[in-house]
């Protein structure tokens, strides 16, 4: 008898297997097309999609440049790093005014859509890099291994000496912003917005169980003030369905 009851518990825990492996990710992730309105630098747009939404290009860090009140913000002081203005430019003349497809991956903590972008089939993210327009931030993890293609096109990019790679030292752009603390505190302070598609109203959703993306849990820590969404308090909601760019 107990052979037939760990057969039956065997089978039982086969099948939620499957059906867990079965299961469409997060609703964070998908794809869509909208025309690029703007370039703030080389790894920021702006798209419209019913009304303006700032996209991060993922895994990919390109140098810092001013800005002159984009998007309705005030200008920012902060400092243009050496080649910011030639990755902006090259970013511009791929994507500006065009139709591009936006591969979701995630929002980061400032509200952007993490994504990549690909114009008439070119991988616009990897175009940066593979220029030597910008740095590939691929994450810890997948660094550690070293065999992400974004890593393998910036070692093509040095090796060439192409774009930045050109410069006797060029400087992450995180250690750029750490060296300049005081010009970056109005670069990623932007209202939160209720997502595309989303009403403005507040449903009865308490938990990161009950949210469909990272967006709509956004909107509820945000807009509803939710707080059970953030459980740690860094003002990222539901950590399984948003990560950090870059992570």
């Amino acid at each position: 008898m107990n052979y037939f009851r760990l057969l039956i518990c065997a089978l039982l825990l086969s099948a939620a297997g499957r059906a867990l492996a079965a299961a469409p990710q997060s609703d964070a992730a998908h794809d869509f097309t909208a025309k690029v309105i703007a370039v703030l630098d080389g790894d920021t747009v702006l798209i419209r999609r019913g009304a303006m939404v700032k996209i991060r290009l993922a895994e990919i860090d390109a140098p810092e440049v001013g800005h002159a009140g984009t998007d309705g913000q005030s200008a920012s002081p902060q400092m243009e790093q050496p080649f910011g203005e030639i990755s902006k430019r090259s970013l511009t003349e791929m994507v500006l005014g065009k139709q591009v497809n936006v591969a979701t991956r995630a929002v980061d903590q400032y509200g952007r859509l993490v994504a990549k972008l690909s114009v008439n089939g070119l991988d616009v993210n990897a175009e940066q890099v593979r220029l030597g327009m910008a740095w590939a931030a691929v994450g810890w993890r997948q660094s550690r291994h070293g065999n992400h293609p974004l890593l393998a096109l910036q070692a093509e990019a040095r090796q060439a000496r192409r774009g930045l790679w050109a410069l006797n030292s060029p400087i992450l752009p995180g250690d750029w912003r750490k060296q300049h603390p005081d010009a970056f505190t109005e670069k990623h302070q932007s209202a939160a917005q209720t997502p595309v598609g989303m009403s403005s109203g507040c449903g009865k959703k308490q938990y990161c169980s009950e949210m469909r993306s990272c967006e709509e849990a956004r909107h509820y820590l945000t807009q509803c003030g939710v707080k059970s969404l953030d459980g740690n308090g860094d003002g990222l909601p539901c950590e399984r369905l948003c990560v950090r760019a870059g992570e």
